[in-house]
């Protein structure tokens, strides 16, 4: 089944309220950020973008959207960053479902990996929810990072053992968790939340290398949330994302009963480092098309304000604009290259490849400040003082209002104000500093990227290399 976004909403409003969010307990009718999961829905069904939104499932057979698709090969690497990048634009941001998807990516290796080293059953067991997670085309969250506590300290180690998710108890017919899980992005639009373990563990960590996956709305699990959302216009002067915006959610998971047909890891601590990276990988790559989206609309917001202001035609503005370019277009050629490079794991999964992922968030994540710096730059400070659209069509100041924002000839009053309120609502809301913020820590802090690219890059062949020229000592080609 392929959802249509009524179908998604209705589910949504079918689930229990578990959502704890500015003193109030609630379910999830209206929450920010369901226009984003609901277009994702919408695109499986629009005929032109199909080809990009839809695939074939490799144990069913059957048409399911591409966002419950676990890659088979390096087109659908390549097929799902060109979808995001697409789909990204379209919202002006993050499409907020990857995360779910890229989780199941990485627990189809590690289940298969697990099982052929200690015999286990995680990977049937995995994928029986795959059939589940595509027949019913369902919406994921990835609760990977842990609160942790004192930062110095691992988990066993850790005044309170809850500050990373563990298992407390074992039973006969599953598993009970306790713990919260930290900066779950859309988390209470998601039908179900997929658990990882977020770090390395030791052989005496086991309580902690724990993956499952439950409803959302499941018994014990709170979401206790954040939200944040592009200021509200009145109609005459609405953009298509006017009052909407996104959701974060700290999900503890209060004495959690999880059957055994949805654990994927329980004990195998050396699995535990594996997943968490190996689902930063996917995600990193996910990046790569979202990323160079968000690119795409600071480009062209910047060149539409500079246009508005007149001074389009400056070397300044166009030197600045180049920057966005090969910002947005190095992070998307890394993200293509990483497909071309990526590799099949033993379960049939497509692996991207690890350095080409990690240089490309890593990239990213530094120069989103210095993009919103161009961006800012152009427009001057008017996004931050602008007049409220009431006083724009107010009777008294109204018309003194647009005569006053004039810039250059031949624009209206209204495409003036409404570009100006968009960078405003891109630079100076609440959303504003959200996204910022998430652009730079979001999939990862930038250290890890850091620690992923060292930890993988061939050094030794490059210091080899560097004794060849330097004539060290015999260097051989190709070693």
């Amino acid at each position: 089944m392929i959802r249509t976004a009524a179908e998604y909403r209705e589910s949504l409003s079918a689930m229990k309220p578990n959502i704890y969010m500015n003193g109030e307990v609630m379910g999830r009718d209206n929450l920010p950020g369901t226009e984003i999961m609901e277009l994702t829905c919408e695109l499986a069904h629009v005929e032109a973008v199909k080809h990009l939104t839809t695939t074939t499932s490799h144990i069913t057979g059957q048409p399911i959207n591409r966002f419950c698709h676990i890659h088979q090969n390096q087109e659908d690497l390549l097929t799902k960053q060109e979808m995001t990048r697409m789909a990204a634009r379209m919202v002006g941001g993050c499409i907020a479902r990857c995360m779910g998807i890229d989780a199941m990516n990485a627990l189809s290796v590690i289940t298969y990996q697990c099982d052929q080293d200690h015999g286990t059953e995680y990977h049937q067991r995995f994928l029986e929810y795959l059939k589940y997670f595509q027949n019913n085309d369902i919406v994921g969250c990835c609760a990977q990072t842990d609160v942790k506590g004192h930062r110095m300290r691992r988990p066993a180690k850790q005044s309170d053992p809850d500050l990373y998710l563990r298992v407390i108890e074992k039973k006969k017919d599953g598993i009970v968790v306790r713990g919260a899980k930290a900066h779950n992005s859309f988390a209470p639009l998601a039908d179900e939340i997929i658990v990882t373990p977020t770090r390395f563990l030791g052989p005496d960590e086991g309580d902690w290398a724990v993956a499952f996956a439950v409803p959302g709305d499941h018994p014990g699990v709170k979401l206790v949330c954040r939200g944040a959302k592009y200021r509200d216009r009145i109609s005459e002067l609405a953009s298509p994302f006017s009052g909407k915006g996104e959701i974060e959610s700290l999900t503890i998971f209060d004495d959690v009963f999880v059957p055994w047909d949805r654990v994927f890891l329980c004990g195998e601590a050396e699995f535990g480092g594996q997943l968490a990276l190996l689902f930063s990988l996917f995600h990193r790559h996910s990046y790569t098309g979202c990323k160079p989206a968000v690119s795409d609309v600071i480009m062209g917001t910047s060149a539409l304000v500079a246009e508005y202001n007149g001074i389009e035609k400056e070397k300044h503005v166009r030197h600045k604009l180049v920057q966005i370019i090969c910002v947005a277009e190095l992070v998307y050629g890394c993200g293509i290259a990483a497909a071309v490079k990526s590799s099949k794991a033993p379960s049939g999964t497509q692996i991207p490849d690890i350095v080409y992922c990690n240089v490309a968030r890593k990239h990213a994540g530094e120069n989103l400040y210095h993009e919103y710096d161009i961006m800012s730059d152009l427009a001057g400070g008017l996004p931050a003082t602008l007049p409220y659209d009431t006083e724009f069509v107010s009777p008294e100041v109204g018309e003194l209002v647009k005569k006053y924002l004039a810039r250059a000839d031949g624009v209206s009053p209204e495409n003036i104000y409404k570009c100006f309120a968009w960078i405003s609502d891109m630079a100076c809301s609440s959303m504003a500093g959200v996204m910022q913020y998430a652009g730079v820590h979001g999939g990862g802090s930038p250290v890890m990227e850091e620690i992923a690219i060292m930890g993988t890059y061939n050094m030794e062949e490059k210091k080899d290399l560097a004794k060849r020229l330097a004539g060290i000592e015999e260097y051989t080609i190709g070693k």
